[in-house]
């Protein structure tokens, strides 16, 4: 987990942002004036999961692919009511917590979590075998990878859940830049300590020498991309070392450490089509700014 360096761009893939510290001060970002997505999605879950589970039927198993602290997971687990629940987390300390909290609060779900990176094919508990399988991204979490890797991901999730199985995904919209900016840049520095913690876990993990203080984080709206990007913009020259490897960089260069693409709705069909999936359900909010997408893992089709 070091700093990758191509010819254009310093890198840093985002996963790496969610350790202990960073899925909690994530779960802080959630909940501020300016994070549109976390209350938009919740309401939209808490009106739409009926008309989920009337779709999909109860009972099954509900997969959730980077569950963080599983907050709007009890909304889905009321409605459909299924038999075991899987949530998958590359954070595994946050992952045990919140599935302890849902198994309590849940008595009849078998809650079986599995700690592990959700990019690639996974094999389920043995408690999930035989179910018919519900897959969970909400957040827009599709949104912080570029189109090819969204793609790879969905085909993951396809393969891991099954033909005949069910994907509800949250997806951003595309929309005004005064109201995406703020939302990852916020007035409290939240975000900002978020995109610092990235830096720290560096230096404790990898015997890291950065600077955090030499460091300003930002937020940038790329039209050309349809994303919001972070980055580390260095505010004067520096050199520090990552795992032995020395790195130098000079003031206004940046690391860049997470997007989140946003999706008109065409897009966003079009990229489950390509990942193996077909929309059969959507549902926005009054002012169109997210979008829940129910999709079906159907039988593919070697010709129309």
């Amino acid at each position: 987990m070091a700093c990758f360096r191509t010819p254009e761009r310093r890198a840093i893939p985002a996963r790496w942002l969610y350790d202990q510290a960073g899925s909690e001060l994530f779960e802080a970002i959630t909940e501020l004036p300016e994070y549109y997505p976390t209350r938009t999605e919740t309401a939209l879950l808490e009106q739409r999961c009926p008309d989920v589970a009337e779709i999909t039927g109860k009972g099954g198993c509900v997969v959730e692919f980077g569950s963080g602290s599983s907050t709007k997971t009890p909304h889905l687990l009321r409605a459909v009511a299924p038999v075991s629940y899987v949530p998958i987390d590359i954070s595994g300390d946050f992952l045990r917590q919140s599935a302890e909290a849902l198994a309590s609060d849940f008595p009849a779900i078998n809650v079986l979590p599995l700690e592990g990176d959700f990019m690639g094919d996974l094999v389920l508990p043995e408690g999930a075998a035989g179910q018919r399988r519900l897959g969970f991204f909400p957040g827009s979490t599709i949104g912080n990878m570029v189109p090819r890797t969204s793609v790879d991901l969905l085909r993951s999730m396809r393969n891991t859940l099954g033909t005949g199985a069910y994907l509800l995904i949250g997806i951003d919209r595309i929309k005004s830049p005064d109201v995406l900016v703020p939302a990852y840049d916020d007035s409290a520095g939240v975000t900002a300590e978020f995109n610092y913690n990235l830096l720290r876990r560096i230096n404790s993990e990898l015997d890291g020498t950065i600077p955090v203080q030499s460091f300003r984080h930002e937020a940038r709206w790329n039209d050309n991309y349809a994303r919001i990007e972070m980055h580390l913009e260095a505010l004067n020259d520096i050199a520090f070392e990552v795992a032995g490897e020395g790195f130098t960089m000079a003031k206004g260069e940046t690391i860049h450490t997470e997007n989140s693409h946003k999706y008109g709705p065409r897009d966003a069909r079009l990229m489950l089509r390509a990942g193996g999936w077909v929309t059969v359900a959507e549902w926005t909010d009054p002012k169109d700014w997210f979008a829940l997408i129910l999709a079906e893992a159907k039988p593919y089709q070697s010709a129309p």
